[in-house]
């Protein structure tokens, strides 16, 4: 068996396949990696395609649409490789692309997962990071997620600010994300009840309980398209963003301090609402709502805390970025000025 199994999940994204799939094939080491499509039951012409125009390429054909979560943890449960990288049917790989990754993992038995530096798929050729993960995402002490190289809807250019050594990092974006399959499997893979959005943070957060680490290795870039499944904008989305952060910290964060700070993002979430309505977004304001309302309903799905809070043990996890941001302007990583006692 090879080393490591880069598996793409499908849902009806037949031209996307067409686009992005010959250049995974193309930089791709197929000395160390098969390229799998793991299709979660298309209904457009993505089987045919498949077969016709990618013969060579591995194919699990799953009856309906499991989510991505449903639908990686079947797939990996079905190849079990020793390293598995979930990647986006969007994404464009150069080069060697992975075999950074894979040196990375095989040198540190402590890290748990790794990504890339995440940049966008433009058509100008400009180096832009990509909102879904930029280089390397972490969680504020509000537990908001933000990225080197984004900070909210700003991203900044890659001019090689956050080249070197590999970074450590609190989550790996799911649109490129390499993980020790049995790893995965003992955490318990990605939670199913996210359906989409955030579910890798949550795996990453529970991969750090485990005594893992994370890091981003700027030695290997791949380019994501983003907004392949839900546009920005799009209420389903702001549903699932908003509903998903809230079972990400209820489920993360020891049981007290879980109710102090869902107290707390309460009341921002609120102060979100009201924005949407006076912005005639009354999509978004009704789906913020729907999200608190499901969230009341499936915290119940968790029995158990962990008993530490990692949201303290790290420096940029003690960043409040919502005052970074709104009334201090900050709109780059380095501004925040974080201080590193290591």
């Amino acid at each position: 068996m090879k080393q490591v199994a880069v598996i793409i999940l499908n849902w009806n994204g037949a031209q996307l396949l067409q686009r992005y799939l010959p250049t995974v094939l193309e930089g791709t080491d197929a000395a160390i990696a098969d390229v799998i499509v793991a299709d979660n039951g298309s209904t457009d012409d993505s089987l045919q395609v498949l077969q016709e125009e990618f013969p060579e390429v591995k194919l699990l054909k799953f009856d309906r649409n499991y989510g991505f979560a449903g639908g990686y943890n079947m797939a990996i449960a079905q190849t079990m490789y020793p390293y598995t990288v979930l990647l986006n049917s969007d994404v464009r790989t150069p080069r060697g692309w992975l075999n950074p990754l894979l040196d990375s993992m095989a040198r540190n038995p402590q890290l748990g997962a790794v990504m890339p530096k995440l940049l966008k798929d433009r058509d100008d050729g400009k180096q832009t990071f990509e909102y879904a993960g930029a280089a390397g995402g972490y969680i504020d002490c509000h537990g908001y997620p933000y990225c080197r190289g984004r900070i909210f809807e700003y991203v900044e250019d890659d001019h090689g600010q956050y080249d070197g050594e590999a970074k450590s990092v609190f989550w790996a974006s799911g649109a490129c994300l390499m993980v020790r399959s049995q790893l995965y499997q003992d955490v318990g893979g990605l939670d199913k009840d996210f359906f989409a959005h955030m579910e890798e943070i949550d795996l990453c957060w529970r991969i750090r309980l485990a005594g893992y680490d994370l890091a981003m290795v700027p030695s290997s870039h791949v380019y994501h398209l983003g907004g392949g499944s839900l546009a920005y904008g799009n209420p389903r989305k702001t549903y699932l963003n908003f509903r998903n952060n809230l079972l990400l910290l209820y489920k993360n964060l020891p049981r007290q301090e879980g109710k102090r700070l869902l107290l707390v993002r309460r009341l921002m979430d609120t102060m979100a609402f009201g924005m949407a309505v006076a912005k005639f977004h009354f999509g978004d304001a009704w789906a913020i709502i729907r999200a608190h309302r499901d969230f009341r309903k499936m915290r119940s799905h968790y029995t158990t805390q962990p008993t530490v809070n990692l949201l303290k043990q790290l420096p940029e996890e003690r960043v409040n970025i919502i005052t970074a941001h709104y009334l201090h302007g900050v709109k780059h990583f380095p501004d925040l000025k974080i201080k590193y006692h290591r």
